[in-house]
C-alpha cells in the first residue's frame, strides 16, 4: 500500500483565511491516496496567557511568528492537488481518522458577531482544557462541566471557480469551505464539486465539539490532524451526474446541504438538493421525493454565524436504498 503523504502545518503550507484557485499546491497525490494534514487554529491575539499553563503548539507559534497575509478567520492547510481532477468531476473525501493536536481549545464571542449580537455586545473568550486520552473537555463554567469530544473539521473545501478570485474562509459556498457541519467527522465522507484542475483540497478550523447552530460564533476551536483519502469520480459519478453543492455521507445517513444568507433560502436549497438526490437514486418523481422528504427526512440548522447560513438534510440509509 502506498505510504500516506503527510503535510505539516508550516508558514509555507498554510493559508490564513483564504481560498483562491491561483494558490499552488503544497502536495500532489494520485486519486485514492491518503494525505495527512496537520491543522492548527487560532490567531495570535486569542492565544492563552503563559501563566495559564496551556502551551501554544510549536507549529502554530511558528505560523504566528511568520505573520502570513490574513484575510479570513481560519488557518487552513493546503491545497493538495489530486492528479487528473478536472472541472465537472467530483472529489470524494473519506475522513479516515482525526487526531487531537493540543491539550486545550477556545470558544468565544465578540461584538457585532454571532446569532445574538444585540444581547451580547461585548467580547468573551474561554480557553478550555482538553483531556486527549479521555477525549473530553472541561468547561470553566458553573462548577465545571465535562463534555465528550466529537471532533471534525469546520473547513474542508476545494479551490473555488477562478472567476471568484480570492475569497474568505468565513463563508461556506459551492466549493465547501466553512461548512461547520458536525456530522462530517471521523468515518464520514464529503463530496465536493471540482472547479479547477487538481481540485486543490484544503482543510482546517478544527472543532473538538459543536452543537448544531454554532450560535455564539465558535465551537471548541482546536488543533486537529486529519487523515483524508481523496478519491475522484469523473464527471460527477454515475449515480449523480451533476454535483453542484457539497454533499456528505455517514454510516447511517445521506446528507445534503443548503447555504445562503437567508435561512429560508438555505432550507430550500438543502431540500432541492435532497429531492434531486432521491430522484437520481430511487425510482421516484420529484413530486414523490418532495412528499417523502416531508415524511422521512430530517432538516437541521447547521450554523447561523458564517454570513452564509447552513441547513443540512439527513436521509437515513435503508429507507429508500
Amino acid at each position: 500500500m502506498t505510504q500516506a503523504h503527510r503535510v505539516a502545518a508550516t508558514p509555507q503550507t498554510v493559508r490564513f483565511g483564504a481560498f483562491d484557485a491561483a494558490f499552488p499546491p503544497v502536495a500532489s497525490i494520485a486519486p485514492g491516496e491518503l494525505v495527512v494534514l496537520e491543522c492548527v487554529s487560532g490567531a495570535p491575539e486569542i492565544m492563552p496567557k503563559p501563566e495559564s499553563g496551556m502551551v501554544v503548539p510549536p507549529p502554530l507559534a511558528a505560523i504566528h511568528a511568520a505573520d502570513p497575509p490574513r484575510m479570513g478567520p481560519h488557518i487552513i492547510t493546503g491545497p493538495v492537488e489530486v492528479k487528473g481532477a478536472e472541472p465537472g468531476d467530483m472529489l470524494r473525501v473519506d475522513i479516515e481518522r482525526i487526531e487531537l493536536g493540543a491539550d486545550w481549545g477556545f470558544c468565544g464571542f465578540r461584538p457585532l458577531f454571532g446569532t445574538l449580537p444585540e444581547d451580547f455586545p461585548y467580547a468573551r473568550m474561554l480557553h478550555i482544557p482538553v483531556d486527549r486520552e479521555a477525549r473530553t473537555c472541561r468547561l470553566p463554567m458553573g462548577e465545571g462541566i465535562t463534555l465528550p469530544l466529537s471532533p471534525f473539521f469546520g473547513v474542508m473545501g476545494v479551490a473555488p471557480p477562478p472567476e471568484w478570485g480570492r475569497i474568505s474562509t468565513k463563508e461556506p459556498r459551492a466549493h465547501g469551505g466553512n461548512l461547520d457541519n458536525k456530522e462530517i467527522g471521523e468515518g464520514a465522507t464529503l463530496f465536493l464539486p471540482v472547479h479547477v484542475p487538481g481540485a486543490m483540497f484544503s482543510a482546517g478550523d478544527g472543532h473538538g465539539v459543536q452543537g448544531d447552530g454554532e450560535v455564539c460564533i465558535n465551537a471548541l476551536e482546536m488543533c486537529l490532524t486529519g487523515h483524508f483519502r481523496l478519491g475522484l469520480e469523473k464527471g460527477g459519478g454515475k449515480a449523480d451526474p451533476i454535483l453542484r453543492f457539497p454533499r456528505a455521507e455517514t454510516a447511517t445517513h445521506f446528507i445534503t446541504m443548503g447555504l445562503n444568507e437567508d435561512l429560508d433560502l438555505a432550507m430550500k436549497q438543502a431540500l432541492r438538493e435532497m429531492i434531486a438526490f432521491i430522484s437520481a437514486r430511487a425510482n421516484l418523481s420529484a413530486a414523490d421525493a418532495y412528499q417523502f422528504c416531508s415524511l422521512a427526512v430530517d432538516f437541521h440548522v447547521t450554523q447561523t454565524v458564517n454570513g452564509e447560513k447552513g441547513v443540512h438534510g439527513m436521509l437515513r440509509k435503508g429507507l429508500l436504498f
